[in-house]
């Protein structure tokens, strides 16, 4: 089944497990390990003389004392972080799902299926009606029940052909892990849209499914990565996969990988939240992403099996494709791209640029920035730009082993570490300085960057983790400013130039996690409509740097001013903006040229981190949304 997507989803965390040994306390584990995914329940199931589970909408802590006061345990169970889609935030709509009929007992008695979804199910309506039809009784509101009752409905005594004859049926986008109390030590998966890992146990014995490879940090670092399609056996001591043709699959073809997910990455440490350390992590973010960037070669970018020099060679214009915060980054790139590489660049949210007609290129190279590499918009338009003819393809991804980087000719990967707090941080600082470095790369292809040049940006870049360090020491002063914003329900930020994307990611940021409305235009655009908003109640946030359009920008800042409206400027050393009654500056340790982007960011990154603490949000996990989009 080729999975088709509709609207814009979170489904979360999958852990699941068959061994010889109690895995209730690895699947709570893994639970916990995907808990910065956002989540509004979560539940295990268990094989233990039939099937047992424990649901919660509360957090994993919480469903770990419902496990200890029952005593449940099991070798064979599957555990699930849910954020609600189909129906609203509740235990019976909770995972796991099990099958319910079909009999007079049905809606009392559970059946033989036990089953975790990621994803939706676009036509489970007409499946539901069918099945009731059978007389399967649905006891919540999700499209997953769909799934579980359906998989049981083509049970005949082997639950692996039973799944393969049911995803045959299903309209969207799914990862499941699924048991069957007849068969109590199989457990079976199956992905088509959403991401799916098999891990092998070292004992040789158990074997694990995950959606993420941080679920199973300190129990196994032997991953396989399921394809598109993959439907997975686990059993007692062995596994096999077919592919989406039902064709058995080699070692050789789903390989096992060594995959350092390492559980410390998440420990938070002296810090209040994670995007707080998030923040801070970010010079040692950006030398690791440049460690070992001494001279600017197209090298930097090669692929598995593609040379980076050949493809650049052969481009015309650069296209990117992105999302959220990766949208901006890619916004960024552009300036960067035309001046310095002259090269024509468009940037297109990945969501909308599949659903229009456009105009292809084969000699276009395809951009794709993503955090995780599974984001379900731009793998989506990544595709669409391919079967357009256009197969010259590049990732910035921060995951080496995501879906993003095995489906793009060539890479180049962030070394950001892992990031918890869903409102991303130093992630899209690593995304820049990749793009700079592509932007680089390619003007060099193109014999616009002189050897004067390249030295001149290499030291430039490794100084940026000195010149980050200087800029989160400005932390107090923007303490003081978000004491203002607490109180505030609506901010502006403006920008100009290579900045204005930066004003963007810093409403943004605001937006997320303090709830306060926030949006930002390029300063010139004032005087055609938002200058009608400005008041003393409306906060104005500027990115003035010491460039060529600061005369301009102090210009729109005197606009503000003669509305009543205040000013909270983040200026360079030598800018000449002194502050004043209504006008609040904070003054940057330095100008950074081509690179002060991702200087100026980090400051409207704190802003927004303090904003939020002071009005008792919850900061690393945000109302309404969840830090993986792993479903359109």
């Amino acid at each position: 089944m080729r999975p088709s997507f509709h609207g814009a989803v979170f489904m979360c965390g999958i852990v699941g497990a068959v061994s010889n040994q109690n895995i209730v306390p690895v699947l709570v584990q893994g639970m916990a390990r995907l808990e910065y995914r956002g989540y509004d329940s979560c539940g295990v199931a268990v094989y233990a003389n039939g099937l047992q589970r424990a649901r919660s909408t509360a957090r994993v802590s919480e469903l770990q004392a419902q496990i200890d006061s029952t005593h449940l345990a099991g070798n064979t169970g599957i555990a699930h972080t849910r954020w609600a889609t189909h129906g609203a935030p509740a235990v019976h709509n909770a995972h796991p799902h099990f099958s319910h009929g079909p009999g007079a007992d049905a809606y009392s008695k559970p059946g033989r299926v036990a089953l975790v979804h990621n994803g939706i199910i676009e036509n489970h309506d007409e499946l539901r009606a069918a099945l009731q039809a059978k007389g399967y009784v649905f006891q919540s509101q999700t499209d997953t029940e769909v799934i579980a009752h359906l998989i049981d409905s083509r049970y005949d005594g082997d639950l692996f052909e039973a799944v393969k004859a049911a995803i045959g049926s299903l309209r969207g986008a799914y990862a499941i892990a699924v048991f069957c109390k007849d068969e109590p030590q199989r457990l079976i998966g199956a992905r088509a849209g959403s991401p799916l890992i098999l891990g092998v146990g070292a004992d040789g014995q158990s074997h694990y499914l995950a959606s993420d490879a941080m679920a199973l940090a300190g129990v196994t670092d032997q991953i396989v990565y399921l394809e598109e399609g993959d439907v997975a056996d686990l059993q007692l001591g062995k596994y096999w996969l077919v592919d989406k043709a039902f064709k058995p699959l080699s070692a050789a073809q789903r390989p096992v990988k060594t995959v350092h997910a390492h559980s410390g990455a998440a420990e938070l440490g002296p810090y209040r939240h994670y995007m707080q350390k998030e923040i801070f992590e970010q010079p040692r973010a950006i030398a690791d992403t440049l460690q070992g960037v001494d001279s600017i070669v197209p090298e930097l970018f090669d692929g598995a099996n593609t040379s980076a020099a050949r493809v650049f060679k052969g481009i015309d214009s650069v296209l990117i494709l992105a999302c959220g915060t990766s949208y901006y980054s890619g916004c960024t790139a552009k300036y960067w791209l035309e001046s310095i590489a002259n090269i024509p660049t468009q940037v297109e949210v990945a969501s909308e640029y599949r659903y229009r007609d456009s105009v292809p290129n084969p000699h276009t190279l395809i951009v794709t920035i993503s955090q995780s590499g599974e984001t379900a918009d731009t793998l989506a338009a990544l595709r669409h730009a391919q079967s357009l003819g256009m197969t010259h393809t590049l990732t910035i991804c921060n995951v080496a082993t995501s879906a993003m980087v095995r489906e793009c000719e060539l890479a180049y990967i962030t070394r950001a570490g892992v990031e918890i707090g869903v409102a991303s941080t130093k992630a899209f600082t690593a995304q820049l300085a990749g793009l700079f470095l592509l932007t680089l790369a390619l003007a060099q292809s193109r014999g616009l960057l002189s050897d004067a040049e390249e030295t001149r940006h290499i030291k430039a870049l490794r100084h940026l983790p000195a010149a980050l360090q200087s800029v989160l020491a400005l932390e107090p002063q923007i303490i003081a400013w978000s004491q203002d914003f607490a109180a505030k329900e609506n901010a502006l930020f403006l920008g100009r130039g290579l900045h204005y994307p930066i004003a963007l990611e810093g409403a943004l940021k605001l937006k997320e996690i303090s709830y306060i409305h926030a949006e930002a235009y390029p300063a010139g655009e004032l005087k055609h409509g938002p200058l009608a908003l400005v008041t003393s109640a409306m906060p104005v946030v500027t990115v003035a740097p010491n460039d060529a359009l600061l005369e301009k920008l102090k210009s729109n800042m005197h606009e503000v001013r003669a509305r009543g409206g205040v000013l909270y400027v983040l200026a360079d050393a030598d800018s000449h903006i002194e502050s004043s009654d209504g006008l609040h500056v904070i003054r940057m340790p330095e100008h950074y040229g081509e690179l002060s982007p991702m200087l100026h960011v980090v400051p409207l990154q704190l802003l927004a981190y303090h904003t939020a603490c002071a009005r008792g949000t919850d900061v690393d996990k945000p109302r309404n949304l969840a830090k993986s989009v792993t479903v359109e």
